[in-house]
């Protein structure tokens, strides 16, 4: 124990009697004071109080930070800020004299919009320091109107520029960097167009603003933040430009049901027509089918009819009448009031009368 401690127990130990002996049998050998040290000595107190006093101190002044993975730690001596970030793990500094501040680098999502709908995961922005939610921007078109603008930009800081960053922005960076260039290029690319050609040319206003807003950010010194994707998600109009929009989708509405039924019109007319030359066809290949057929027989009748008469002979016609004169030979027999007139020359066919129809039809004439 060390000597100003033996004197402290020397003074406040009450004086014994001098015939008593020492209980622990030892002598005056420890400065007279009776006591043992509560260490066990002086030469390993010394050691052990100087352990206790360092753990007390990194416990109070905590000279020490734990960087997590998805940060970096910016470390500031006096003031200065050092160029090289931390990497994640355990860091050493000197209390006073030395402090480390740790920032965020996960992708963090920052929307422009008045829909009051809570998102998912804005309770722990506090935590994850990444969400943010912002009044749409509002905007004048192309002739003074005033447009809404939603949008959703999602971004987060180089982790290698982020020591210049802080120094130069400070904590409030996102509001410098990205609610500025955000705000000043959509007001720039919607005041190209007037308010009624919007929703027509919303994909290139959409294309314009996050090609634009990229440009501004990759711009600055030392390209503090990295963009991942800025999206259009509506354009909310003024009433009256919303009316009119109405009725100009309605009227085109009506123009493209007319021009349909129009289309629809022509259609079934050239079917008609089509029909009826079909049908024209048709009758037209039948008549000409029914004439051809016509031609064929008469053409197959002549050529019969000159086979025949080159075939003919007298002596064939000779025959003929003979073979006709015995049939109304028969004939006579059975109708003997019949007459015969022979055509002169002797040609073939001759005339039959039946004499008693002749009668009959005389007599008839008489009783009239």
């Amino acid at each position: 124990m060390p000597a100003d401690l033996n004197d402290y127990f020397k003074k406040r130990k009450p004086q014994s009697p001098p015939e008593e002996e020492p209980r622990n049998g030892g002598g005056r050998g420890d400065g007279g004071s009776g006591l043992q040290s509560p260490f066990g000595g002086g030469k390993i107190a010394a050691p052990l109080v100087m352990t206790g006093v360092i753990v007390l101190a990194l416990f109070i002044f905590k000279p020490f930070t734990i960087i997590n993975s998805g940060e970096v730690g910016i470390k500031v001596r006096v003031g200065k800020f050092y160029d090289n970030p931390l990497e994640p793990g355990l860091h050493f500094y000197i209390p006073i004299l030395e402090k480390i501040i740790p920032v965020n680098t996960k992708v963090r999502l920052i929307t422009y919009s008045n829909n009051k709908r809570i998102a998912l995961g804005e309770g722990y922005s506090s935590f994850e320091g990444g969400l943010r939610r912002n009044p749409a921007i509002q905007v004048l078109d192309k002739r003074g109107l005033t447009v809404n603008i939603d949008l959703a930009v999602q971004y987060r800081l180089a982790p290698r520029s982020a020591p210049k960053t802080i120094e130069k922005w400070g904590m409030s960076w996102e509001e410098k960097i990205i609610n500025s260039k955000v705000r000043e290029v959509v007001r720039d690319v919607i005041g190209r167009y007037p308010a009624e050609q919007l929703p027509e040319m919303r994909n290139e206003i959409a294309n314009s603003i996050e090609t634009e807003i990229k440009a501004a950010i990759d711009a600055l010194p030392d390209k503090p933040v990295i963009l991942s994707s800025v999206e259009l998600r509506n354009i909310d109009l003024p009433p009256k430009i919303k009316q009119q929009i109405e009725r100009v989708q309605i009227a085109k509405q009506e123009v493209t049901i007319a021009e349909q039924m129009k289309e629809k019109a022509k259609q079934d007319a050239l079917r008609k027509a089509e029909v009826a030359r079909g049908e024209a066809e048709k009758k037209r290949i039948e008549a000409q089918g029914e004439a051809d057929k016509i031609s064929i027989e008469a053409q197959a009748q002549a050529k019969a009819n000159i086979l025949i008469s080159k075939s003919l002979t007298d002596k064939l016609l000779m025959l003929e009448q003979i073979k006709t004169q015995r049939g109304f030979n028969e004939a006579l027999r059975v109708n003997k009031d019949a007459q015969i007139f022979l055509t002169p020359g002797g040609s073939v066919p001759n005339i039959w009368v039946d004499s008693k129809d002749r009668v009959k039809a005389i007599s008839a004439g008489g009783e009239r």
